[in-house]
C-alpha cells in the first residue's frame, strides 16, 4: 500500500435475480465460504457481508436476496433487506447469468439499480456454462440496461475465470475511509449464523420440491473446546410430512445432511465437528415474526 494515498472502503450491494450466481461469487471474491450455495433460486434469505481485502482498501459485499414480490413476512422481510440495502450502498455490482436469456426479472432490477445512482459494475456471470455468442449476448443487453455503467466483466465465480480482473476494479468504486473489518475477517457473522447457513446449504443440496422453500435451521447450542466444535441444530418445516422427507427412509437422508455440514463446518472452522442435527415441525414459521426474529430475519 502506498502510505500517500488514503485508504478506502465501502458497501457494494450484489444485485441480481435469484440464481444468477450472486453467493457464489460473494464466497469466490471474499476468498470464504460465508453464503449458503445451492441449485435452489432464493437460496439467499438474508444480507451477508463477504469482506474482501485489497491493498489500500476494503470492500464488504452484501450479498442480499434476490428481488421477488413478497408473499408472506418472511419474504416481506426478504424484500425490505434488499431495499435498505440498496439505500446504504456505496456501489453496486448488477449480476445477470450468461446462460439464461436476459428478460422482464433482470430489466425491473435495472431499474432499481439505475434509480440508485451509485457507480455500478456489471458482471455477467456462470460463462462457464455459456457459448461465446451466449457470453456476448448478454453482456450486449445487460449493457444496454445499465448504460452508465463503469466496466462490464464475463466471469465465472464457479472456476475463478475473470475474478481477479474484476476485483481491480473495485477499489475505486469505493470512497475514502477505515476498514470495516480487521483484515482476517471475512463476514460480518456469528459463528452461530454461520453454522446455520452451512446446514441449511446441506440440505437445499439434497431436497426436492417444496421442502427447501419450507425449511429453516436454528443453531441451538455452539461450543468450542481443544479443536473441537459441538454444535446442536434443528432443521424447521412447515409440515410433519416434509419432517418425513428431510429424515429419508431409515433416517439415510437426515444422515447425508449432517455429512455434508459436519465435512463444511469442520472446513470453515478448522475443527472437528459433532453436530448433533435433528429435525422439527414448526407450523407457519415464515408468518411468526417472533420465529423470524429468532432466526435472524
Amino acid at each position: 500500500m502506498d502510505p500517500t494515498l488514503p485508504y478506502r472502503s465501502g458497501l457494494v450491494a450484489l444485485a441480481g435475480r435469484p440464481n444468477v450466481g450472486k453467493s457464489t461469487l460473494a464466497n469466490a471474491l471474499s476468498g470464504s465460504h460465508v453464503a449458503a450455495v445451492s441449485p435452489r433460486p432464493q437460496t439467499t434469505r438474508r444480507r451477508i457481508s463477504a469482506v474482501v481485502h485489497g491493498d489500500g482498501w476494503q470492500a464488504v459485499l452484501q450479498d442480499i436476496p434476490g428481488f421477488q414480490t413478497p408473499r408472506d413476512a418472511l419474504t416481506e422481510r426478504m424484500q425490505r433487506t434488499v431495499d435498505q440495502t440498496l439505500v446504504d450502498c456505496d456501489a453496486v455490482i448488477f449480476v445477470v447469468n450468461a446462460a439464461e436469456t436476459i428478460g422482464a426479472g433482470d430489466r425491473f432490477i435495472a431499474e432499481r439499480v439505475r434509480t440508485t445512482g451509485r457507480p455500478t459494475l456489471i458482471v455477467v456471470n456462470k460463462t462457464d456454462a455459456a457459448s461465446p455468442r451466449a457470453i456476448a449476448t448478454a453482456i450486449t443487453a445487460a449493457a444496454e440496461l445499465v448504460p452508465d455503467f463503469v466496466a462490464v466483466h464475463p466471469v465465472s465465480a464457479v472456476t475463478g475465470d475473470g475474478l481477479t480482473a474484476l476485483r481491480g476494479e473495485l477499489a475505486p468504486l469505493l470512497p475514502e475511509g477505515p476498514a470495516y473489518f480487521p483484515a482476517d475477517q471475512t463476514t460480518d457473522q456469528t459463528p452461530d449464523e454461520r453454522a446455520a447457513e452451512l446446514i441449511r446449504e446441506a440440505a437445499l443440496q439434497r431436497l426436492r420440491d417444496e421442502v427447501p422453500h419450507a425449511l429453516a435451521v436454528s443453531v441451538e447450542e455452539l461450543t468450542a473446546d481443544r479443536g473441537n466444535i459441538f454444535v446442536v441444530a434443528a432443521i424447521l418445516v412447515d409440515h410433519e410430512s416434509q419432517k418425513g422427507i428431510v429424515i429419508g427412509k431409515g433416517g439415510q437422508m437426515i444422515r447425508d445432511i449432517g455429512t455434508a455440514a459436519r465435512h463444511a463446518l469442520g472446513e470453515v472452522f478448522e475443527a472437528t465437528v459433532h453436530l448433533d442435527l435433528t429435525v422439527k415441525v414448526r407450523r407457519g414459521w415464515r408468518q411468526d415474526d417472533s420465529m423470524l426474529n429468532r432466526l435472524g430475519f
